[in-house]
């Protein structure tokens, strides 16, 4: 969920003034694609903090049109293999984000991590998995996975999404053939379209290049 962004050096800056106003070129990937899936996680309790995300007003894709535009074309090469595209979360505004930081930086909030930390001390997700900043906040990032159309299950990829381990690393060796191959499928139709992978979560992809390089977004999903 994290990728692209900066690290625990950063950790006590302060983001000033990020931008409230959404942007024109924002739309709704049901408008562009409406045959992409959604379990968007944040809008709901099933996620790692546990309960609603600061933000998200409605279980929607929002994505930079370019973005969505990408995501459309790689939604057409999967279902032509039998498969769809699920997305878990598009653009995140940085109110999320700073929920995000303010659950890690609480301790004492553990209820969440049989589920998607068993193995990391708590503390130790500052950095590489939650930080300061986020490049979903620029709108050209997605979390997502692919579907089995005639079985509707996802494809097993190894590990849940926003799992916080290593073994979410597209490339962690403990994986098996079949984890590997449903990975680097998902990799290679998302490369193909332009976006880049982050090589620590398996779901993560930013387009490539960033409408929005260095504009960090807090409009509301609604």
């Amino acid at each position: 969920m994290k990728g692209c962004v900066i690290g625990a050096a950063v950790f006590a800056s302060v983001i000033l003034n990020p931008v409230a106003a959404k942007p024109s070129e924002f739309v709704a990937i049901a408008d562009i694609a409406p045959s992409i899936q959604k379990d968007i996680r944040y809008f709901g309790r099933d996620n790692f903090v546990g309960t609603a995300i600061d933000g998200y007003l409605a279980p929607k894709c929002l994505l930079h049109q370019d973005a969505a535009k990408a995501l459309a074309k790689v939604q057409k090469k999967a279902l032509q293999q039998g498969m769809t595209l699920k997305v878990f979360d598009c653009y995140r505004p940085q109110r999320a984000v700073d929920h995000f930081v303010r659950w890690v930086s609480d301790t004492s909030a553990q209820d969440t991590k049989a589920h998607y930390y068993p193995n990391l001390d708590k503390g130790v997700l500052l950095g590489d998995y939650i930080a300061a900043k986020s490049g979903h906040s620029r709108g050209a990032t997605v979390d997502l996975t692919l579907v089995d159309m005639a079985s509707g299950e996802e494809l097993d990829m190894g590990s849940a999404f926003d799992m916080f381990d290593p073994i979410s690393n597209t490339d962690d060796p403990r994986i098996n053939a079949q984890q590997r191959k449903n990975r680097y499928l998902l990799r290679d139709l998302m490369t193909a379209q332009g976006f880049a992978p982050y090589a620590m979560e398996w779901w993560h992809f930013s387009l490539k290049p960033q409408p929005y390089p260095d504009t960090y977004f807090d409009f509301v999903v609604r």
